[in-house]
């Protein structure tokens, strides 16, 4: 079979849902992992923690070695990480202790994460064509639509099957990183931009508007990948809703939206201001939020969470765009040190949120202002956990009005 340039974009396609199945099917197993090896909320923020800190433990190493072994080797390391994690997650608490044997699996599969999130940008980047920002949104789509799959089947499955067959999913999910490790390895890709015309990076750092972007893809990650990590959880304790009912319209809803909010944008992209798109997002997310938080009807608390979906859609995507717009020669270390701060703000919101939510239910104080509204520790303690989270939206809308007030060439 010859291979083109459309089987390589379809590959970093399928490299950003092997992405999505790690970062988005343990969360649909903390219910579980807290009913068999009785872990705290802390600990479930702490699991998320682990796995987007991994993740920029890899983008660091990426920034500086993935020049050096090539994108091949790289995009070929990524998927056997992820291959041998999610084999680690159904076999691992079985031989340590369960959270030990938990913390390993999420520490392997993360290896392999960041280093998609480095590679794989860089990639569809650097393929012909024109209308990058589109390309890019559409590409960050299938992340969306992984997640979507991860999700909708996954839930199902412990529906149909019981809880008591969770160990089985991370081996059916890992079918996809290891066929796609296979497809990266015939593929072309283009040939690397030369050392010597690319932007070192202390240049990069230099500059102010990249900083900035750096601060957006922090509050993008933490707006994003706190609702989306929390929202299953937050729906079967915080709503009181079953887990089907939950995941569904929680998590599965939020990645659908987000999902249709970037392929609209992937397709009609060309013709939408792309900051404007971003200060109504930022705005949108925030109403989500506090819809979610102070909402008293069910209901409109998952439609918060759902929504917020759409709402963080362009945040992650938009950035990148921005960036490779006004920095053309920013090359792997533009999108690694992107993709750091962006897993930065991917692991502080969610672990703040757990942080905040254990922290509120030991407050006497605020139980006592929790019964007054009728609401038990644990829908206190997840709606004051997103309720603080709530703070990465505000700051990006901040950065974004920054972003499109300031003028800058192309470098």
């Amino acid at each position: 079979m010859q291979f083109n340039y459309r089987h390589t974009l379809n590959a970093c396609y399928t490299g950003y849902i092997t992405q999505a199945i790690v970062n988005n099917l343990a969360p649909i197993l903390f219910i579980v992992f807290q009913q068999q090896f009785g872990i705290s909320f802390e600990q479930v923020g702490r699991l998320i923690l682990i796995n987007f800190g991994t993740q920029i433990v890899a983008d660091l190493l990426a920034v500086r070695y993935v020049d050096k072994i090539g994108y091949r080797t790289a995009a070929v390391l990524a998927h056997f990480f992820s291959v041998l994690g999610l084999i680690g997650l159904a076999v691992l608490p079985q031989i340590f202790s369960p959270y030990t044997g938990l913390n390993i699996a999420v520490m392997i599969y993360a290896l392999g994460g960041g280093l998609l999130e480095v590679v794989v940008s860089p990639i569809v980047e650097s393929l012909p064509g024109e209308q990058k920002q589109s390309a890019m949104s559409l590409l960050h789509s299938f992340y969306c639509w992984g997640q979507v799959c991860v999700v909708l089947i996954s839930t199902l499955l412990l529906w149909i099957f019981s809880s008591s067959i969770w160990m089985y999913l991370p081996i059916m999910w890992a079918i996809v990183p290891f066929i796609n490790l296979f497809v990266f390895l015939k593929v072309p890709l283009m040939p690397p931009m030369p050392k010597e015309h690319l932007m070192p990076l202390k240049s990069l750092l230099k500059s102010k508007f990249f900083l900035m972007a750096l601060v957006l893809m922090m509050c993008a990650g933490a707006s994003e990948l706190t609702m989306s990590q929390w929202s299953s959880l937050f729906a079967e304790r915080g709503l009181k809703v079953s887990k089907v009912i939950g995941d569904l319209a929680g998590p599965c809803m939020f990645a659908v939206l987000m999902g249709i909010g970037r392929t609209i944008y992937g397709i009609w992209g060309h013709k939408i201001n792309l900051k404007n798109a971003m200060l109504a997002s930022g705005v949108l997310c925030i109403l989500c939020y506090f819809i979610t938080v102070f909402s008293a009807l069910p209901v409109l608390g998952l439609i918060g969470c759902a929504v917020c979906g759409i709402s963080v859609s362009l945040m992650w995507p938009g950035t990148f765009s921005l960036s490779a717009e006004k920095f053309s020669r920013g090359g792997t270390a533009m999108f690694g040190m992107l993709a750091v701060f962006g897993d930065l703000g991917a692991s502080i919101g969610p672990w703040m949120a757990g942080f905040i939510s254990d922290a509120a239910q030991n407050s006497q104080k605020i139980l006592e202002i929790g019964a007054t509204q009728q609401l038990d520790p644990a829908q206190l303690g997840l709606k004051c956990g997103l309720f603080a989270a709530s703070v990465f939206p505000i700051l990006l809308v901040i950065g974004v009005l920054y972003f499109r007030n300031a003028k800058v060439k192309s470098l």
